[in-house]
Formats: C-alpha cells, sequence, structure tokens
C-alpha cells in the first residue's frame, strides 16, 4: 500500500539535503503529502533538568536561530509549501511521534549516519524514534 503522507525529522545540517530529496522523491512515486519537521531540544535537557541557572534566554536565542536556520534550509526546496515545514519546541522522538499523529503521517523519513556498531547503527534521533512510532520509520544513510 502507498504512503499517504510523509514526514521528515531533519536537524538542518547540510547533511540532511540527501534525506529530504530522498524523501520528496518518495513522496512523489507515492503521491504522498510532505511535511518535514526541526524539533529544538530544551537546553535543559541535554543536563538532565538540573541546571543552577536560568536558561531563558539562551532557549530563545536557540529558538530564533532555528526559526533563521529553518528559513534558509527551506529556501532549498521551494516545491515543498511553508505550511508543510514544522518547528517544535521539545523533546525530539515525543515532539516527532506528536506531529505523526496530528498530521496522521505514515512514514517517518530521518538521516542515519550508519556508524559502525549494534549501538551506533543509527543516530541517536533516528535510533530514538524507532521506540514506540506510530508508522513506519526509513533510516537514509548519511552520505558523510
Amino acid at each position: 500500500m502507498p504512503y499517504q503522507h510523509i514526514l521528515v525529522a531533519v536537524d538542518l545540517s547540510e547533511e540532511c539535503h540527501d534525506v529530504v530529496e530522498h524523501a520528496i522523491a518518495l513522496a512523489q512515486t507515492h503521491k504522498a503529502r510532505l511535511s518535514l519537521c526541526h524539533a529544538v531540544e530544551p537546553i535543559a535537557m541535554a543536563f538532565s533538568g538540573e541546571v543552577p541557572m536560568d536558561l531563558s534566554l539562551l532557549q530563545q536565542q536557540q529558538q530564533q536561530q532555528a526559526e533563521e536556520l529553518l528559513g534558509t534550509f527551506s529556501k532549498h526546496y521551494p516545491s515543498v509549501e511553508r505550511s508543510a515545514w514544522h518547528l517544535t519546541y521539545g523533546q525530539p522522538r515525543a515532539e516527532i511521534h506528536r506531529l505523526v499523529a496530528e498530521l496522521d503521517c505514515d512514514l517517518i523519513v530521518v538521516g542515519s549516519h550508519g556508524r559502525h556498531g549494534l549501538a551506533l547503527l543509527l543516530g541517536s534521533t533516528a535510533n530514538d524514534l524507532l521506540h514506540g512510532a506510530p508508522c513506519d520509520v526509513l533510516a537514509k544513510r548519511l552520505n558523510t
């Protein structure tokens, strides 16, 4: 059965362009809708929430930088409507799974570094997305 709605999770790095192009080709093949998302992980999550200082200004700058990066990144794909780009704030796995349910997606496409060893087979986000994913997940090997 062909996919109906594909969600591409990107970290907005240069490596992701190959992943997005692959997802666009898949969407065209399946005549599926395509949405793209970037999840900004709160700084406190990186420190297990135990930071003895106010990070609100830093988080605001992080969000603003992500918005600017998303704007620049999305210019490479004028065929993808602006309404199909989603910037979320929270733990990436939870935010991507939430978006999949909200948008009724049936495939997540994400980049993978494909490093050696079972634990490093997928990037941490790609590996994390597999657990509890409400739909299929395609890990596209990044060209590094």
